[in-house]
């Protein structure tokens, strides 16, 4: 019989046991003499998992359950999408979406229209904390009704440590482990928007006729060697900084989840490594060898007379 790691009637226990022989397997292949290393990596708590068998390939402090920031945009727009709200309909960004608990900067200004689509396109790809809070403000019923639904459907999804106080990540109090992250991942993948916009590399608004321009927050999506499918920063003081991704790894689809990475570009160079310990490292460019200069001999000049 074949162990369903996403299925909620399996504890913990028993999923931590498959991941460590899966693991105990991993760490048995060998290369000629030599065993696979496992990466050195920055970020506390870690899973790598094989999206299609649940296999985990690679993990670190897995069960702990930590705050998971903006991570938490990803069940902010399940809850969205599966309400089934026009998306095309226009909301204004208020004074009340404004970060109060932290202070945090905004490049979305008080007073800026744009469809839902639009916002939630924004707080996917730049993580735009006023969007998402506006998304919650607007849905039937409020932030309350909004942020209960986010932890109604982590139940619905068997999700045993997932917790959600606000839909912008910016409490601490919404905390997950990094096995539920990657349900919250997988689950997310299935909706093509949250895939579209959470990959776009950059998008603009309009505000009273000024364009602002917005950046993904994933410095991968620029690699050529990355084939990223979903993808989501996060960071407050509490969760360190934090990234999840979908990805085509070494030929199959896994999912990335790394939890509280110290150090700005942390939770980027541990992804990177995990892909070079899964696919080796980068082919070098070979350099064309320069070309032997032919020596010419030095054209005479004609000079004419004529005028």
């Amino acid at each position: 019989m074949t162990l369903n790691p996403w299925d909620p009637s399996i504890s913990f226990r028993a999923r931590r046991a498959a991941a460590t022989f899966a693991l105990l397997f991993l760490g048995g292949i060998s290369l000629g003499a030599k065993a696979i290393q496992r990466p050195a990596l920055h970020s506390a708590s870690v899973l790598v998992q094989d999206q299609k068998t649940g296999e985990a390939i690679l993990q670190k402090h897995s069960d702990e359950v930590v705050p998971v920031a903006s991570l938490t945009k990803l069940m902010t727009a399940m809850v969205l999408l599966d309400s089934k709200v026009d998306m095309e309909e226009r909301l204004t960004i208020l004074e009340e979406d404004k970060d109060l608990l932290r202070h945090s900067h905004s490049r979305l200004p008080v007073g800026t229209v744009l469809t839902r689509s639009q916002a939630l396109q924004l707080a996917l790809m730049a993580s735009e904390n006023r969007a998402a809070h506006a998304l919650a403000r607007t849905y039937p019923g409020g932030v309350a009704a909004f942020v209960a639904e986010m932890n109604a459907k982590a139940r619905a999804m068997g999700l045993a440590t997932a917790h959600f106080e606000d839909p912008t990540g910016l409490s601490s109090g919404n905390v997950a482990s990094a096995w539920d992250m990657a349900r919250i991942v997988d689950q997310a993948h299935r909706h093509p928007q949250v895939r579209a916009f959470s990959t776009r590399v950059r998008t603009t608004v309009d505000f009273k006729h000024h364009p602002i321009e917005f950046h993904n927050s994933n410095m991968l999506l620029a690699s050529s060697r990355w084939s990223i499918g979903l993808s989501k920063t996060g960071f407050i003081d509490e969760s360190g900084q934090c990234l999840v991704m979908q990805a085509q790894l070494a030929q199959r689809p896994v999912l990335i989840v790394l939890l509280d990475a110290t150090g700005r570009h942390s939770r980027f160079d541990d992804a990177n490594r995990i892909r070079e310990w899964m696919e080796g490292p980068a082919p070098e460019r070979r350099e064309r060898p320069a070309r032997a200069r032919r020596h010419r001999r030095p054209r005479l000049r004609v000079v004419s007379h004529r005028r």
